[in-house]
């Protein structure tokens, strides 16, 4: 099996568009505490003062749970002013987003004729690696395009598992959805890469890679992360136009049929969290839907990868009402967090999405889970908001090393618990 591809080297400076476009930022934590409190955030956000990070939508925030938030420069001594004169306590996560945006690349980088699976790569690059891997790996990996994206983008899968000449039960797991979360497209890749690593070794992934398919899509949102390297390193959303408004996107984790628009989405065009005109509106969500759906009969798990909180969600987002096997996903998450916690202490949380983290509706696990995959999960990777989106490439290669023991341990209970 190959594994050396290309020259593959990014810089600081490859982050075109962005020099200076968050300089003086600041990201703040807090925790409201009073109806008073909630209003305050209700009209700086709607005033474009402040960037809701976590949750994702000033329609999530509640008293006694964390907010976190980007200030823009020009509004950070009067936000902060204000918060002193109600009476809310605040902690400063991030003194300038700039710092913390040119510090992602905190690596040194030697020229080299290998993939790089410890930096961040462009599209134009993952699109090359795509290609490649494929070829480098007839017995292993097949590609398929799946779709387009809204700006004409190939929306690729990556098959991964030994040639049978027969259907096997799959996994599926698609990284990518939202935008600025980049940590999630390297875990994809890094995954791949340790498909082909261990192929015909004594491992467990070797024994996984044999008896199942994993069906892989390494960047979902493909035109939003593209904005995110060239524009603005913060974009979440995709990148299609809406009708009779100047903003643009939809979120694709509002955009799934699972309650699709009520609680914790937004029908306006300019929110994050904008669930899009109609269900499957986005034609990424609408690719990655009918895959799923015409191969339903052998996906048996739903695996999708986010960042940040360091949490292992399952169903349900949309309702506070329980899986019909919520303690056997409680279980197996528990144990998921467990393997991934025993490589270098990590912690996680885990439960239901509702409940652990807000109130979600349109989101691809719930779909899925819906649609008859008993086994749907959603991992938010580290961290838990020192960098949130804005992961530092050293913390790459121990974040993929410790994931791929969940989802090891997870692709192997379901192979022993297929239906």
């Amino acid at each position: 099996m190959e594994i050396l591809l290309f020259l593959g080297v990014v810089v600081a400076s490859a982050v075109s568009g962005l020099a200076g476009h968050y300089q003086g930022d600041k990201v703040l934590r807090l925790i409201p505490e009073t109806d008073q409190h909630l209003q305050f955030l209700r009209n700086v956000s709607h005033t474009r003062k402040v960037d809701i990070w976590q949750p994702h939508s000033i329609d999530l925030v509640t008293t006694d749970r964390s907010v976190d938030f980007r200030v823009g420069a020009n509004w950070t001594s009067d936000v902060q002013a204000e918060l002193e004169k109600i009476g809310l306590q605040y902690e400063i996560l991030t003194e300038n987003l700039q710092t913390l945006i040119e510090n992602q690349f905190d690596r040194i980088r030697t020229r080299s004729f290998s993939y790089d699976y410890e930096s961040y790569h462009n599209w134009d690059q993952i699109e090359s690696w795509i290609a490649t891997i494929a070829n480098k790996n007839p017995n292993l990996i097949s590609r398929v395009k799946i779709g387009q994206s809204y700006e004409g983008r190939d929306i690729s899968l990556l098959r991964v598992g030994k040639r049978t000449g027969s259907p096997k039960p799959a996994i599926f797991m698609d990284c990518g959805i939202h935008a600025r979360e980049w940590i999630s497209p390297a875990f994809c890749q890094w995954f791949v890469k340790e498909a082909i690593r261990t192929y015909g070794t004594d491992s467990l992934l070797n024994c996984l890679l044999n008896e199942l398919d994993f069906l892989v899509i390494p960047v979902l949102n493909v035109d939003g992360y593209v904005y995110s390297w060239t524009e603005d390193r913060l974009w979440r959303k995709t990148r299609s136009r809406n009708f009779n408004s100047a903003c643009v996107g939809t979120d694709p984790n509002r955009n799934f049929n699972a309650q699709w628009c009520a609680n914790g989405s937004s029908n306006n065009p300019c929110s994050d969290v904008y669930c899009g005109p109609f269900v499957e509106s986005e034609k990424e969500v609408k690719a990655v839907a009918t895959f799923i759906r015409n191969h339903s009969s052998i996906i048996k798990a739903y695996l999708t990868i986010h960042s940040y909180s360091q949490k292992l969600l399952f169903p349900y987002s949309y309702t506070y009402s329980l899986a019909y096997n919520h303690n056997e996903l409680a279980n197996l998450a528990q144990n998921a967090v467990l393997a991934l916690q025993s490589l270098y202490g990590t912690q996680y949380t885990f439960g239901s999405g509702s409940n652990s983290l807000y109130l979600a509706s349109g989101g691809s696990d719930d779909w899925a889970y819906d649609l008859g995959i008993k086994y749907s999960f959603t991992f938010e990777l580290r961290d838990t908001g020192k960098y949130g989106f804005l992961l530092p490439e050293s913390q790459i290669r121990p974040t993929c090393e410790e994931t791929m023991l969940a989802i090891n341990y997870i692709a192997n209970y379901v192979l022993n618990h297929l239906y």
